[in-house]
């Protein structure tokens, strides 16, 4: 079942598709889970001991040289005046104080039910939890903070004040949505300890009245609470994904920020042991993060390098393991980023952060990334991928950043840095790299997910993106919703929203809700074989053996490269009739154009033609904007949509067959 689970009915199916995805142990552990959030419901969660601020620890993060004071006292007055942009929402207006238990979407209120059995995937009860949490994330607080920092202005620290307090208010211990998930419990640390070290700590002048003493008192009432919350609450099991990642964190930097208490101590060892474990386990040794989505390689990026560089002020040092994963996962983004700077949008992606400390409009999570990595690794190729240090790099390194990323000669630097990741599954055919010429395509051969739920993955088993001189010509399409919009939900991570084949009008992957799925489809590399003449690639994937009648799709794809040319041959394996569909998703600013056996693909001045040599086995059709069938989009935002061209080649086989497309760049 996709999308909301409306009714009785829904809910059953979502139980029982869940239970399947799940070891015994996983049921006995959630068993007592919900014992005992049964129990903390009658009051059960404990006092918080008082807070020994004698201790003042380094901190981590400062002003740094070199920022956009400007932009950043802008966003400042947005954000006091109670207006933010979240997700397709700009400028929604939160209210004055913020309504922190309404999404701003829907105006739907969340009730302030007990939050770890409140149904926040219910939209009838939250609205869209997505819109709802977003703002209670508190990255807007950073800012204000910032604001401070920068000016010294004590209304923006009174911005801060009111908006927390309002929060303390609203959303009382153990109650209502923003207690229903340890993960955003885990960045609302994150975020309050970046802006606790901005206003000057425990020691700030800010505290130094009464009735500062006394608002700090309420924030660290309100930290003990957060960090035993997550503490109790990790995300284990098939749930062990980005989540525990992130909650790890949280507790982690909670702990150095705040080591006010006796379990604090506690709480960082052991949150820094599940992030020395997690950062091997979550993401393979190529670098690839498993849960096989592009964007959730940023976010985790940032849950392992908030912890390194806190701990390193406090002088508590990571494995040299842990180091050299995150090295590879920033050598993964550099190898997939085209010669413009775009990142396929493989998997999903909900526009989330976990920090926002550059307020520029054409921020790139990505380049920000690849700075940061060139300045703590020295890397020539991180620097020229990065292309300029921005004021994230700036705010997280502090002094000698811009030194130090100046210093690094990209003269050298080799791109891509890899071209196989054999365990994430990727191959990077390509030529020219890095020119005006460049010719790149990604090619997935990888797993479906991360755990037994696999939950951020697509069904795009050797699906391919095109890019060619830094213009994307062939797209994946993105995500566009989560828990809401369930039809969408389907579609956008369903086979058809991919440039692959789909058979009989099945997905290659069943899925069993909006974040599970039953049936995998396992894809494999068979042959790999770049030369500089020309990159071969052959993969196949199981998806379709589930049919009365098994299928195998064999792909292989050849880059000629002198001749700029690509030639995709789609083998289908089976004994009887099928009904087969191959997709290609072009980019929104593309004109699709017919021309004899095939189409034209247009746009600032660059064309790629794809030609169907066997068309009368095949018959095609452009979908634009289409809603029965959907095809026809792109979402390069969360909740957001344009119309897109959507190439669809159709034909019916019989046993065995091959139908080849060929692309001249």
């Amino acid at each position: 079942m996709e999308g909301v689970r409306g009714g009785a009915l829904g809910k059953i199916l979502w139980r029982v598709n869940r239970l399947r995805c799940m070891t015994p142990a996983e049921v006995g552990h959630r068993v007592l889970r919900l014992a005992r959030a049964h129990a903390e419901r009658l009051g059960f969660s404990g006092a918080v001991p008082a807070a020994e601020i004698a201790a003042l620890p380094q901190p981590w993060i400062g002003v740094p040289p070199g920022v956009d004071a400007d932009a950043v006292l802008a966003a400042a007055d947005r954000i006091a005046a109670g207006r933010l942009d979240v997700f397709a929402l700009r400028d929604a207006d939160l209210g004055d104080p913020p309504r922190w238990n309404r999404d701003p979407k829907t105006g739907v209120e969340a009730p302030l039910a007990f939050g770890k059995l409140l149904d926040y995937r219910d939209a009838r009860l939250v609205g869209d939890i997505k819109y709802l949490w977003e703002p209670n994330r508190h990255l807007q607080l950073v800012t204000l903070a910032q604001a401070y920092a920068l000016s010294g202005e004590f209304r923006w620290f009174a911005a801060l004040r009111d908006q927390l307090d309002s929060w303390f208010a609203a959303c009382p211990d153990g109650r209502g949505p923003n207690w229903a998930s340890a993960l955003e419990a885990a960045i609302r640390l994150i975020n309050w300890a970046i802006a606790w070290q901005l206003l000057g700590g425990a020691g700030s002048p800010v505290f130094r009245e009464a009735a500062g003493a006394d608002f700090r008192a309420r924030w660290l009432d309100g930290v003990y609470r957060h960090a035993r919350f997550v503490a109790g609450n990790f995300s284990l099991y098939s749930s062990a994904n980005n989540h525990l990642l992130g909650e790890a964190s949280g507790l982690f930097i909670a702990a150095l920020a705040w080591p006010h208490w006796p379990r604090a101590r506690g709480w960082a060892r052991e949150a820094k042991a599940i992030l020395e474990r997690e950062a091997l386990l979550q993401n393979a040794p190529d670098g690839v993060n498993r849960e096989q989505a592009v964007s959730y390689q940023q976010f985790t990026l940032d849950f392992l390098l908030l912890p390194l560089l806190a701990g390193r002020a406090a002088g508590v040092a990571f494995s040299r393991a842990y180091v050299a994963r995150i090295e590879a996962m920033l050598e993964y983004l550099a190898s997939i980023m085209d010669a413009g700077g775009n990142v396929p949008m493989i998997g999903d992606a909900d526009d989330g952060y976990v920090v926002k400390l550059a307020q520029v409009r054409a921020f790139c999570p990505y380049r920000s990334l690849l700075a940061t990595g060139a300045v703590l690794f020295g890397r020539p190729e991180f620097k020229a991928k990065a292309l300029a240090l921005d004021d994230k790099t700036r705010w997280l390194l502090r002094n000698g950043a811009e030194e130090r990323f100046a210093a690094i000669d990209a003269g050298p630097a080799v791109l891509p840095v890899r071209r196989a990741f054999p365990e994430g599954g990727y191959r990077i055919l390509g030529g020219d790299f890095e020119t005006a010429r460049e010719i790149r395509l990604v090619v997935d051969c990888g797993p479906l997910g991360y755990t037994r739920i696999a939950a951020h993955g697509h069904a795009d088993a050797l699906a391919f993106t095109l890019s060619v001189g830094g213009l994307e010509f062939l797209v994946d399409p993105g995500t566009y919703a989560y828990h809401t919009q369930g039809r969408w939900r389907q579609y956008f991570r369903g086979t058809s929203a991919h440039n692959t084949l789909r058979v009989d009008g099945e997905s290659q992957s069943r899925p069993g809700g909006s974040f599970m799925w039953l049936a995998k489809a396992e894809a494999r590399c068979d042959a790999w074989d770049p030369s500089p003449e020309r990159d071969v690639f052959e993969g196949r994937h199981d998806g379709y053996r589930r049919l009365a009648d098994p299928v195998v799709h064999r792909r292989r794809i050849v880059l000629e490269k002198r001749e700029r040319r690509v030639l995709v041959d789609d083998r289908v394996e089976a004994r009887g009739a099928h009904r087969v569909e191959t997709f290609f998703h072009c980019h929104e600013a593309c004109a699709v154009e017919a021309v004899p056996g095939g189409f034209a693909l247009r746009r600032d001045g660059a064309t790629v033609t794809l030609l169907f040599p066997d068309a009368g086995v095949s018959d095609t059709r452009v979908l634009r904007a289409s809603v029965d069938p959907i095809g026809g989009w792109v979402s390069r935002r969360f909740d957001d949509k344009v119309p897109a061209a959507t190439i669809v080649r159709r034909a019916a086989t019989a046993g065995n067959a091959t139908l080849r497309t060929l692309i001249v760049c």
